[in-house]
């Protein structure tokens, strides 16, 4: 089975998730309405939106679920009411305006996805002026965190594994937002909404918040929790907080600090964040105050900053080829792109292309088979 379909499984496993989008499309849509759906998977909002009488759904996904989900449109007698579209909402047109647009590309954190990106693009091109979201809006939550376990895969990095120093790799980790799904009973604190964001308005524009946090129980602080919450219609929340009846099955993110920090209750945790949605950059910044004795309330007793963009694997090569003053030359490689974007004009078949291919680049491609692989990727991903 593909993993990407058992993916789209657990989608639709998760009962509490499929429920709260059922209601608030139910709520939303009404009969006549036109209906967008972005990365649409399976397409089950989609269907879910025809049921609530939608007179069209168009769904869009980049990947190859999108032929699926027309065999799903037609195995459920929808195919006169839904169109599926492959590519990148983006880069998409289509030919009258929607009355809604839905979407379930929230990640764990809540921006995560490029929900924020998609849904500003649709606003701008897609939607009518009356027109509204699922989700309407999502709330960042966070809160401090113990959890000895997860901090132990940055601390792994310290104690010479295998018998050699792997220290370098350590300040790739503790710059490293973690999934985990997080338990009420780790935190140290009670949560605070950091920011609420307007799914259709937000787009790529930082997002920047600071908090303090009262500490309610003794304990060792390892890092920081980061989960969501959408107002999916206006009776319809989804989330995926630990301190939920009903969260949905999606996990968390634990921001991790550079060592552990004893706490007591009355200590307090200053958090300031910077976010970056289109680049999916987040800095945490994380002081940490005690309520006794001389330090009460003005000096921390910890502070650390950590970044994901020091947690990327960036290679010297590739910092060269971003230097704006270097002097790009193509590879081999780019050359045989180049040639078959150069055939792709309208007239020659797939197999001239293939043809052209093997003879202007034998020493790439030793069988037909392997030009044939080649020029598919680059047609399929560049062709109409």
């Amino acid at each position: 089975m593909s993993l990407v379909v058992d993916e789209h499984r657990q989608y639709l496993e998760d009962r509490v998730r499929v429920s709260a989008f059922r209601q608030a499309i139910n709520e939303t849509v009404k009969p006549g309405d036109v209906v967008l759906d972005l990365g649409s998977g399976t397409g089950i909002l989609g269907l879910l939106a025809c049921q609530a009488g939608a007179k069209h759904v168009y769904s869009i996904d980049g990947g190859g679920m999108a032929q699926l989900a027309r065999d799903i449109a037609l195995a459920n007698r929808f195919e006169d009411r839904i169109t599926v579209i492959k590519g990148m909402s983006t880069r998409t047109v289509l030919p009258e305006l929607v009355d809604v647009v839905v979407a379930d590309q929230i990640g764990r954190f809540g921006f995560e996805a490029g929900v924020l990106e998609f849904f500003a693009d649709a606003k701008r091109r897609f939607l009518k002026p009356s027109g509204i979201s699922i989700p309407a809006r999502i709330d960042l939550w966070v809160a401090p965190v113990e959890h000895s376990a997860q901090w132990k895969r940055v601390d792994f990095w310290s104690h010479r594994p295998a018998g050699f120093g792997f220290e370098p790799a350590r300040k790739i980790a503790e710059n490293t937002g973690y999934p985990v799904q997080l338990q009420a009973k780790q935190l140290l604190g009670d949560p605070v909404n950091a920011v609420s964001l307007d799914a259709l308005a937000h787009g790529a524009t930082p997002i920047a918040f600071s908090k303090t946090i009262q500490i309610s129980r003794a304990g060792t602080l390892h890092g920081i929790g980061g989960w969501f919450s959408a107002q999916l219609s206006a009776n319809v929340e989804m989330t995926n907080s630990p301190l939920a009846k009903r969260r949905i099955k999606r996990r968390n993110v634990f921001f991790p600090i550079a060592r552990p920090v004893a706490v007591a209750s009355g200590d307090s945790v200053q958090l300031s964040f910077s976010i970056l949605p289109q680049d999916t950059i987040v800095t945490w910044k994380v002081e940490v105050y005690s309520s006794k004795g001389a330090e009460q309330g003005t000096n921390p007793v910890a502070r650390f900053t950590h970044s994901t963009l020091k947690g990327m694997l960036i290679s010297r090569e590739d910092l060269v080829h971003t230097n704006p003053d270097s002097i790009p030359v193509m590879s081999i490689w780019g050359k045989a792109r180049q040639t078959v974007l150069e055939l792709c004009d309208g007239k020659r078949t797939l197999r001239q292309i293939e043809d052209g291919v093997l003879l202007e680049h034998p020493d790439l491609f030793p069988t037909r088979t392997e030009a044939a692989v080649f020029a598919a990727e680059v047609i399929t991903r560049y062709g109409e």
